[in-house]
């Protein structure tokens, strides 16, 4: 429950940083190289140093948070609350945006719908713009005499407790904490909500700060995938290399937790390694200019002054090093022949039920719509000509029907079962589609019933897809920016309101909406579905595939479901995509028409 919350807490703070790290890279990198210590000293540029860490990050920090609770008239009050709390103190006023920012849009949002149905008609404009600029005006003050000034204490009280531990060797002794923490997914809460806000101090004291590599040091989680490249077998150690590649280079370091959390000894690794680094940096007394998310090598090299890169490169390689041998040491005496036992293999005893007895069938996700549907009308649509009498339904993880026999869900969603479900009855899969447990309960079928699949479909026309609705031949992007890409096009075409594509990214951020076969289905989340206006489906075709949690995703086809009879499009969507030829075809296709043609829509 406490991690939980303490997740919910750091994603809610990761959604007004991370739209905004390119603005914070922005700045490091004009400190980097144009500041008089940096690689190309210029007095002109360097000027715009001051107002982009003062101004313009706690300004956009603001906007965001007040956007997220209060759209974007949230946003535009935070903004001006912002500027209260930034005249307010002499420091970098990241964390005054953090907590004035939500607060302002959930304050707008909460007038605007008690004005809603009192407003005279025709004084519509008036009164938004009216209570929009008091409302600002109000916070702004608020900012400008209590927050700001109360946030000058909070900040002296929290490096007094820095250069304590900076003052008595004790930083080093941090990576017991820090660890362990990333472990736990925390990794976000502590470096957003916690590092960079500390670290701005330093920054404007010493122009960099040591406490930027804390958290992002990729080198103990390299040394410990590497680790497993020499002792593990099979399919663990065929992703040993891209693990390290994405890790080291892509600076996601989500990707090692799951390696220490098979072997937990492993964190002794982790945090060894860690220490080492973290030595080695106050040794040579250096750091970054600022944020470095995610913890790339790349980041960190360009983050750090010239004088600076090699010390940051021997600390990284340093604890990448020490965690290696120290997690082949551990892994030699502990590692079992077993280890890369999968899923799959795990699900095989699992699945020793009686096949008769089933009755009810439930493919569970977060929202129960979107993944765990396309689950469930491909999973049916497998079935049906074994004219079994079972029924095969979705449902949101929390409202699990009492009465199921059979309980599918993706494996990261687990925590969120209640715990008076029968947990002899979950099936974990990595995907809704393609997944091997899915097939082996597939055959399973098949061999009780002694029947043939009937593989003939026919999809009823239906008017959620056209030809304005499909994209194709999208050059790469990231994940966010293709869902954004997604939402937008939903928007435009009169199926959501704009904050909905907020919902999908926050949807995306819990699990992603992968589904297999190269193909995701990107939604909103539940409070997502009162942005809905009318059903609707837009596809997107990237020819080269585009990241998504792993795997390569070469069409998106992001749908906007309000009610359950909408469902049924889900179901030709799903029978669809069981034309495994037909699908490959329409990641390279350059006619939309092919697109209407498969899914008849």
């Amino acid at each position: 429950m406490i991690r939980s919350n303490v997740q919910k807490i750091g994603s809610f703070i990761s959604s007004m940083i991370i739209p905004n790290i390119g603005a914070f890279i922005a700045w490091g990198f004009i400190e980097a190289i144009f500041s008089p210590t940096g690689w190309f000293p210029n007095e002109r540029i360097s000027t715009l140093i001051d107002p982009l860490k003062n101004y313009l990050l706690p300004l956009l920090v603001g906007y965001t948070g007040g956007k997220v609770t209060g759209g974007a008239r949230g946003g535009i009050v935070a903004a001006i609350a912002t500027i209260g709390v930034i005249c307010g103190a002499n420091i970098p006023m990241i964390l005054g945006a953090i907590i004035i920012g939500p607060v302002s849009g959930y304050l707008i949002k909460k007038l605007d719908i008690k004005l809603k149905d009192k407003i005279p008609y025709g004084f519509e404009m008036l009164v938004n713009n009216f209570s929009l600029a008091f409302m600002g005006i109000i916070l702004a003050i608020i900012g400008l005499v209590i927050i700001g000034p109360s946030i000058i204490i909070v900040d002296k009280i929290m490096n007094k407790g820095v250069y304590f531990i900076i003052r008595n060797g004790l930083l080093p002794l941090l990576a017991i904490f820090i660890e362990p923490i990333k472990v736990l997914f925390l990794n976000n809460v502590m470096n957003h909500g916690i590092i960079n806000i500390i670290a701005m101090d330093q920054i404007t004291e010493y122009g960099k700060s040591i406490l930027y590599l804390l958290e992002a040091n990729p080198g103990p989680g390299l040394g410990v995938i590497l680790s497993y490249y020499i002792y593990s077998k099979g399919v663990m150690k065929q992703f040993v290399p891209s693990a390290a590649i994405i890790q080291f280079f892509g600076g996601i370091h989500e990707i090692y937790f799951p390696y220490i959390l098979l072997n937990p000894q492993l964190l002794i690794a982790a945090i060894i390694g860690n220490t080492v680094s973290i030595m080695i940096f106050l040794i040579f007394n250096t750091g970054l200019i600022s944020l470095a998310s995610p913890g790339s090598i790349f980041s960190i090299m360009m983050l750090s002054y010239k004088g600076d890169i090699l010390k940051n490169l021997l600390g990284v390689f340093g604890g990448a090093i020490v965690s290696f041998f120290i997690a082949t040491i551990l892994l030699k005496r502990k590692y079992r022949k077993n280890v890369d036992i999968n899923i799959n293999k795990k699900n095989k005893n699992e699945l020793n039920f009686d096949i008769k007895s089933i009755k009810k069938i439930v493919f569970a996700c977060d929202v129960g719509m979107g993944s765990s549907a396309m689950g469930a009308r491909n999973f049916i649509n497998k079935i049906k000509g074994f004219k079994l009498d079972i029924e095969v339904i979705n449902s949101s993880i929390s409202n699990i029907p009492s009465d199921s026999d059979i309980i599918i869900t993706h494996k990261g969603l687990l925590g969120g079962i209640k715990k008076d479900i029968n947990k002899s009855k979950i099936i974990c899969i990595e995907n809704f589609l393609e997944d091997d447990t899915l097939e082996l309960l597939y055959e399973k079928f098949k061999k009780e019933c002694n029947s043939n699949v009937d593989n003939t479909y026919h999809i009823q026309s239906n008017e959620l897809l056209n030809e304005k609705n499909i994209l194709l031949n999208l050059e790469n992007e990231s994940k966010e920016e293709a869902i954004i890409r997604a939402g937008n096009l939903l928007f435009n075409n009169g199926y959501v309101g704009y904050e909905y594509i907020n919902s999908m990214l926050e949807r995306e951020k819990r699990i992603s909406t992968y589904i297999g076969y190269g193909v995701a289905m990107p939604h909103g989340t539940e409070f997502g579905k009162e942005q809905v206006k009318k059903a609707g489906i837009v596809v997107l075709q990237y020819p080269e595939g585009i990241n998504f949690g792993g795997q390569k995703a070469y069409l998106l086809i992001a749908i906007a479901v309000k009610e359950e009879e909408h469902l049924e499009i889900l179901s030709n969507i799903a029978q669809a995509l069981g034309d495994v030829e037909a699908i490959e075809n329409l990641k390279t296709t350059k006619n939309s028409k092919d697109v209407l043609k498969v899914f008849n829509l």
